[in-house]
C-alpha cells in the first residue's frame, strides 16, 4: 500500500512484530556467542537473507536498475550503516556485555533519533511525541532497574557497552536517513542494502574464520543461522521500513522501547525466568508513551505528501 501521514494502527502493529523478532534475535545471538563469532553470524545472516529474497526481487531489480544507479551512494551509505555497521557492533557487543546493559542502552534509540532528526533535517518533535518518549524510556528504566534506583546506579559499563552505544547511534542515524529512501520497490531496496551490508561484513568475517571451527557446528548453530537470516532480517526489516514510511522515523523508533519488555517475556517463556510486578509497571509506562505519541502527536507529518513508490 501507499504511505500515509499521521498515526497508523497497521504501522504500530508492524513495529510490535519487528520488536518481538529483534528481541528474539538478541536472545539467539547471546545463546550462540560462544560457538559463532560475531562478524560471521552477521555475514551469514545478511547473505542468507539476500539469497532468500533474490528470486522474489529479481524482476523489481531489473525494473529499478536506473534508479539504483542514480542513488547508488545513498544506498551504499544506508547498507553500510543499517546492515553492516549496526549488526557488526550489535553482535560484537553481545560478546562483552550483559543483557541488562544492552537493553538499557537500546532505550537511548528514540531520543537519539530525535537528535539526528533535528541535526540533519531540522525536525523538532511535537510536545506529545517528546512526552511519549520520556514515558517509554521511564518504563524501560523501571524494567531494567527492577524498580530500584540503587540497582540502576550500580550498573557497570565496559567495552561491550561502548560498542552497544555506538550501535545505537548508528541505528538512530540509519532510521533518520530512511527519510531519504530512494523511490524503489521495497524488494529492490532491501536486496541492495542487504548486499551492501554483506560485502562490508565479508572482510571482517574472513578475519575470524581461521579460528572458527565449522565442523563443531551443530543443529543449534544452523538453526540460529536460519532464524536470524529469515525472521529478524528479511521479515523485520521489510516491516520496519514500511512502518517508517508510514509514520516517520521518530514515532517508529520509539517502538524500540518494547525490546526490553519483549526480552523479559521471551526469557520467561523460553528460559523460564520469572516475571515480577516491576515488569508490569514498566509495561504500563512503555505502552502509555507509545499511545501518547500515536494519538496526540502529528506522527509522520513530515512524511506527508511523500510516497515511497510501490511500498
Amino acid at each position: 500500500g501507499r504511505t500515509t501521514g499521521g498515526p497508523n494502527g497497521i504501522a504500530y502493529a508492524m513495529l510490535a512484530v519487528v520488536m518481538l523478532l529483534w528481541a528474539g534475535n538478541s536472545i539467539v545471538a547471546r545463546a550462540v556467542a560462544d560457538s559463532i563469532p560475531a562478524f560471521t553470524l552477521a555475514f551469514v545472516r545478511w547473505t542468507g537473507a539476500g539469497l532468500f529474497l533474490l528470486p522474489f526481487a529479481w524482476r523489481a531489480l531489473q525494473a529499478d536498475r536506473a534508479v539504483i544507479w542514480r542513488y547508488r551512494w545513498r544506498l551504499l551509505l544506508m547498507g553500510v550503516l543499517g546492515i553492516g555497521m549496526f549488526n557488526a557492533l550489535l553482535y560484537s557487543a553481545l560478546h562483552f556485555t550483559t543483557a541488562t546493559n544492552s537493553l538499557l542502552l537500546q532505550a537511548a534509540i528514540p531520543p537519539m533519533v530525535l537528535v539526528f532528526d533535528f541535526l540533519l533535517f531540522r525536525v523538532l518533535p511535537a510536545p506529545a511525541q517528546a512526552l511519549g518518549v520520556l514515558l517509554s524510556v521511564a518504563g524501560v528504566l523501571v524494567v531494567i532497574s527492577a524498580g530500584r534506583l540503587s540497582l540502576l546506579l550500580a550498573l557497570d559499563f565496559g567495552r561491550g557497552d561502548v560498542l552497544m552505544l555506538i550501535a545505537v547511534a548508528v541505528w538512530g542515524l540509519y532510521t533518520c536517513l530512511l527519510r531519504l529512501r530512494p523511490p524503489l520497490d521495497w524488494r529492490s531496496f532491501l536486496f541492495v542494502t542487504f548486499f551492501v551490508g554483506s560485502v562490508a561484513l565479508l572482510p571482517f568475517a574472513m578475519w575470524e574464520w581461521p579460528q572458527f571451527d565449522v565442523a563443531a557446528l551443530g543443529p543449534r548453530e544452523y538453526g540460529a543461522f536460519a532464524f536470524v537470516a529469515l525472521l529478524p532480517s528479511l521479515l523485520a526489516y521489510a516491516l520496519f521500513n514500511a512502518a517508517v514510511a508510514r509514520i516517520g522515523p521518530g514515532p517508529a523508533s520509539q517502538a524500540s522501547t518494547l525490546l526490553p519488555l519483549f526480552g523479559a517475556l521471551l526469557a520467561a517463556l523460553l528460559l523460564h525466568e520469572p516475571l515480577f510486578r516491576y515488569h508490569l509497571v514498566g509495561m504500563v509506562f512503555i505502552l502509555a508513551g507509545i499511545v501518547v505519541t500515536a494519538l496526540f502527536s502529528p506522527a509522520g507529518a513530515a512524511m506527508a505528501g511523500r510516497t515511497i513508490a510501490r511500498q
